[in-house]
This record gives structure tokens, sequence and C-alpha cells, in this order.
């Protein structure tokens, strides 16, 4: 390709239906921006337990070709992340919101052998295998469920249960006791 070659930008549809099937095979890069809301995604929606209206991800994508060390064309995608979720505090299990934002970074590789040989050093990039029929939907979600807590819980400062955490009281050092024999 021609280094002054400009190739087509195609602005991507904000509906799912869209994000399904994304041909990331051609020769042209992607951007595009929206909001998903928790219905959209069912497989993040099983992992909430309080369904709240204002739940919801704002996303954006933004695609590249960028010449590597050897004047190869690398495809590499950027995939921004906000929103928040009503999720239950394992602690005091109440509801609170949980503030998620996340950027991560993606290079396209042929197939599943390139991807399985990608270097694991690389702390930079993530490789996916590039399809004329790829799932942007399900990568979106694949990345929420990644960046949601284990063990979801509030800040120990703002849990409702952190005053009776100090009730409890710490046992007695037994080795007190010798303290006072050796005088």
């Amino acid at each position: 390709m021609n280094r002054k070659q400009v190739l087509p930008e195609v602005v991507l549809s904000a509906t799912a239906q869209a994000l399904r099937a994304v041909d990331f095979c051609a020769l042209q890069t992607y951007h595009g921006e929206g909001k998903l809301s928790g219905g959209a995604l069912p497989r993040v929606a099983l992992e909430l337990v309080i369904s709240n209206p204002d739940d919801g991800f704002d996303w954006q994508i933004q695609t590249q070709f960028t010449a590597n060390q050897a004047g190869a064309l690398e495809h590499t995608l950027r995939l921004q992340l906000k929103g928040q979720v009503s999720m239950t505090c394992q602690r005091c299990l109440q509801a609170f919101q949980y503030a998620l934002n996340v950027e991560r970074l993606f290079i396209f590789v042929a197939n599943e052998a390139a991807a399985d040989a990608y270097p694991i050093e690389d702390d930079l990039f993530d490789p996916l295998v590039s399809s004329t029929h790829f799932d942007l939907l399900a990568l979106i979600e694949d990345e929420i469920l990644l960046s949601l807590p284990l063990v979801p819980k509030h800040p120990a400062a703002s849990c409702s249960i952190s005053p009776l955490l100090g009730i409890i009281e710490e046992p007695e050092n037994p080795f007190k006791l010798l303290k006072n024999i050796k005088k």
C-alpha cells in the first residue's frame, strides 16, 4: 500500500444489531460511539442484581493501520468503555453504584494460530482474530464482564457495616501475662 493512500473511514452505527457483524478484514478504518443499556448485554445483566434505568455503558472505538518495525501494516483497535452499574456489596448487602472506566488496545491477527503465537510479553496489545463478521458487541460485553469486581464491595469508609467492624474485639495477646512475670 502506498503511504500517501488514504483509507476509507467507516462510521459505525450505534445499534446493537450493527455491532454484531463488523468487517474488520476490509482495508478501511472504523470509528464509532454510542450507549448500550444493560438489556442489550444479557450476560452483563445476569451479573447485576439490581436493574437501574441509569445503568448503561458509553462505548467508543477507533481502528487504525500503522506500520510496524518491519514495515508491514498492523490493524489496531482502541476500545473505551465508561458507565456505572448497580451492584450489591458483599460486606453489607446494600446496593451501590460501581463506576466502570476501561480502555483497551487490540491488534488484529489473521487466525487463531497467529493469536496463540502473539507474544505474551506485549503489554500494550491483546490479539483478536479478524473476521468479515466480527461481533463487536460480544467484545464490548466481554470487556465489561472482565472489568467487574469478583467480590463487589463499597469502599470501607462508606460501607454501612464498617462501624460494626470496629466493635469486634481483637483477641488478647497470650504473652502479655509473661511480660509481668519478668519483673
